[in-house]
């Protein structure tokens, strides 16, 4: 289990973006409206739009995406195995950093799922 508390992460995220949703309100809002459009049910499912996030954040080094998008998943019910089978793809096309955080991403599942 990770010692890197993406709870934390993605709480604190979320308390150091509040000011700039007061002051630049329409650009915060346009983008939440981006996201929720993006990540919508259509051709592909929510899960699947889930994981390819998990995996451009994996790839991109972000952990604050790590969080974010690992606890969505939960939500939507995905499996360890499609977990670790699209980690398999990630550290296939990101190498030896897409491997790291792909063991960070299993530490904040594991968090996630003791819940």
């Amino acid at each position: 289990m990770s010692n890197f508390d993406h709870f934390g992460l993605v709480h604190n995220i979320n308390q150091n973006l509040a000011s700039m949703r007061q002051t630049q309100a329409a650009p915060m809002q346009a983008f939440t409206q981006l996201a929720k459009l993006a990540m919508a049910e259509g051709a592909l499912s929510a899960k699947t739009k889930e994981l390819m996030a998990l995996a451009i954040g994996i790839t991109q080094h972000c952990s604050g995406f790590i969080g974010f998008h690992v606890k969505a998943l939960h939500r939507l019910q995905c499996t360890r195995a499609e977990l670790e089978e699209m980690l398999s793809v990630c550290i296939y096309m990101g190498g030896g950093p897409a491997l790291m955080y792909s063991a960070e991403a299993l530490g904040a599942w594991d968090s996630m799922a003791a819940l």
